[in-house]
């Protein structure tokens, strides 16, 4: 990696650590730890994620300082860290380890899995019967597929996935495309891990919507006075709503009647899922059926008066719903529509389930049941949107923008072409509730029902 600048991006931040380079920040803020919990003891990353991660923060606060200025706010320059981005990639599980009491055994295993003839792949089933049907096939006994879903559905919040010797003997004794034929015939997405990386896509395409009038002009932060309406769950649309959120966006989150189910998975802070506040926290939600016309008319509605529409929904669902970029330029001349998807337009129309584990194997991303890509996903989207913004200020045309995890795999592994050769000078944290208390990272944290990452930028008059 490049030398940091350290007018606008530096190792520790406000971490109070001699923090030198990537394996120190790895080894202080947690990612070692949570990555390693696979592992059965703290590993390093196989890429410099939290360094490409900072980098993707100072270049956000860079274009937001832009869009800043386009309206009327004089900022010099933004700051941030790596340790920053850090912290941000662990706030699931930092908020997880600080959230009310809860057993979540950090038991080490989980895949990538391997068939016969040598070929290491991923699976991805979100439905427990298509998870019970693929195993079926192969002959797995139903004790083994329930306990091996135990583990394997909530892979995405610990980190590690222990899967019992059946399911790990069932594939090692198929060759690769019986596993194919397999997967296809019980709708169960199997993605095998590219010999080499995917690094050419580029991160987002904006393209232009429809003339607009001049952006409002800003308040205290670069998106403040702005308006984004988001309609997203799991982490990558989220995450970007959430980065929008600390630039100074208001932010509206539209879920479905009754909320959004993940706002009951423990462990809980108060009322909500600890996990689920560390992406959405603070932002205003509203209830809306969007399988309604009904529900899809109010939504139009709603955005007639926002800035940003901000959604991750499965492909065609915009089509159906007649929820397209031009639907919304129509209601709100000037709006940034972004879609936040799995895999772009790169596997056609129908391609198969665009979760992070399959998309790290499809791109060659060294292996995480960390969230990496999900994570950096978001980081991308937000990108993007500030992007968008700082377009339409300058043409007076609205912006319709597309993002992905396959395109933001391709970033991460297109900016991480030497690793880090700076050695570990910190110790390795091993808990992250440990971590929370440390009067070290005080500076960097928030503390509510649980210990959130504050906000990774700080802008400079």
């Amino acid at each position: 990696m490049t030398a940091l600048a350290p007018d606008t991006l530096s190792w520790a931040g406000p971490v109070d650590l001699p923090l030198t380079g990537e394996l120190d920040v790895q080894a202080a803020c947690g990612l070692m730890h949570v990555h390693g919990r696979r592992h059965g003891r703290p590993t390093r990353l196989g890429l410099d994620y939290a360094t490409v991660s900072g980098v993707e923060l100072a270049e956000i606060g860079a274009v937001a300082v832009e869009v800043a200025r386009a309206r009327g706010l004089a900022l010099r320059h933004a700051t941030t860290s790596v340790a920053q981005a850090a912290l941000l990639a662990v706030a699931q599980y930092l908020a997880a380890a600080t959230a009310e009491p809860w057993s979540e055994p950090h038991l080490p295993g989980g895949p990538p899995f391997t068939s016969a003839d040598g070929v290491a792949f991923e699976l991805e089933a979100l439905d427990p019967e298509v998870w019970q049907r693929f195993w079926s096939t192969l002959g797995v006994a139903p004790t083994a597929v329930a306990r091996g879903w135990r583990s394997f559905q909530p892979r995405f919040a610990t980190a590690t996935c222990p899967l019992p010797a059946e399911l790990v003997a069932a594939t090692a004794s198929t060759r690769i495309g019986v596993l194919e034929d397999v997967a296809r015939a019980t709708g169960t997405t199997l993605v095998r891990v590219a010999d080499r990386p995917v690094d050419d896509l580029p991160p987002f395409r904006a393209t232009p919507l429809g003339p607009a009038g001049p952006l409002p002009p800003a308040g205290e932060l670069p998106l403040s006075g702005l308006v984004v309406l988001e309609s997203c769950r799991r982490v990558q649309g989220p995450l970007a709503g959430h980065l929008l959120a600390r630039l100074g966006a208001t932010v509206v989150r539209v879920e479905p009647p009754g909320g959004d189910p993940l706002r009951g998975v423990p462990p809980m802070a108060g009322d909500c899922s600890a996990r689920f506040r560390a992406l959405n926290r603070g932002k205003q939600v509203l209830e809306i059926d969007l399988g309604t016309v009904a529900g899809r008319r109010e939504v139009l509605e709603l955005a007639s008066t926002a800035d940003v529409f901000l959604h991750n929904w499965a492909p065609g669902r915009a089509a159906v719903w007649s929820l397209e970029a031009a639907d919304f330029a129509r209601v709100r001349p000037g709006i940034v529509y972004a879609h936040a998807s799995g895999w772009g337009d790169a596997l056609g129309p129908r391609p198969p389930l665009g979760t992070d584990f399959v998309v790290q194997a499809h791109a060659g991303v060294p292996s995480s049941l960390m969230t990496v890509v999900d994570v950096f996903g978001g980081l991308v989207a937000a990108h993007g949107v500030v992007t968008a913004l700082l377009r339409r200020a300058r043409t007076g045309r609205g912006q319709s923008v597309e993002s992905s995890l396959l395109s933001a795999a391709s970033r991460l592994n297109a900016r991480t072409r030497g690793r880090c050769a700076a050695p570990r000078t910190v110790p390795v944290c091993t808990d992250l509730a440990a971590l929370a208390r440390d009067p070290r990272f005080a500076r960097a944290l928030e503390r509510a029902e649980c210990v959130f990452p504050a906000s990774p930028w700080e802008f400079v008059r």
